[in-house]
């Protein structure tokens, strides 16, 4: 078991209920948001930016759309839970992904509309051989807003988890 669980999702066989691969609103707390949101939307409504909208089941996802998250920490200041927190967002896990071998300018299109839009300028271009040019992501700088994925004509960027630092105890 790589996480650890609460006794009550334990007991109610809902500790691997929460799939890592969605990613939830910035401030959600990591394995237990299942438990502590309430599906009320209040985020949602909160948000300036209109990134977090709705899965299946009715619980929040973030979902970028026109405009990149900016971290503001309105939709952790308007949840009525623990779901949200503020403290949290320092901590936002998802990064993004470039997949070369769908980017128009890896393909010979000129294409750079990820780059111009980065306002971490997270996204730059090696020129190649042949008047292409390869993308190149500084995971570091990029916080994750999301503004590369909407505006990508092919989908070659996601957002991704980043694993999370394991921290050695020293005895």
């Amino acid at each position: 078991m790589s996480q650890l669980t609460s006794r009550r999702a334990f007991l109610s066989a809902r500790m691997f209920r929460e799939d890592s691969s969605i990613a939830r609103p910035p401030g959600s707390t990591m394995f237990d948001f299942l438990d502590h949101c309430t599906k009320c939307g209040d985020c949602a409504t909160a948000c300036p930016e209109a990134v977090i909208a709705f899965d299946q089941d009715r619980f929040p996802v973030f979902q970028p759309g026109e405009n990149p998250c900016t971290f503001c920490g309105d939709c952790a200041k308007a949840c009525p839970t623990d779901a949200l927190q503020i403290e949290n967002l320092a901590s936002w896990p998802w990064r993004a992904e470039l997949r070369e071998d769908s980017c128009l300018s890896m393909n010979g299109v000129s294409c750079r509309v990820c780059q111009d839009n980065c306002e971490q300028n997270a996204i730059r271009f090696r020129l190649q051989l042949g008047g292409r040019a390869a993308p190149s992501l500084d995971v570091d700088t990029c916080n994750g807003c999301g503004s590369c994925v909407t505006l990508c004509p092919v989908d070659a960027i996601a957002l991704e988890r980043q694993p999370i630092p394991q921290t050695e105890a020293i005895q």
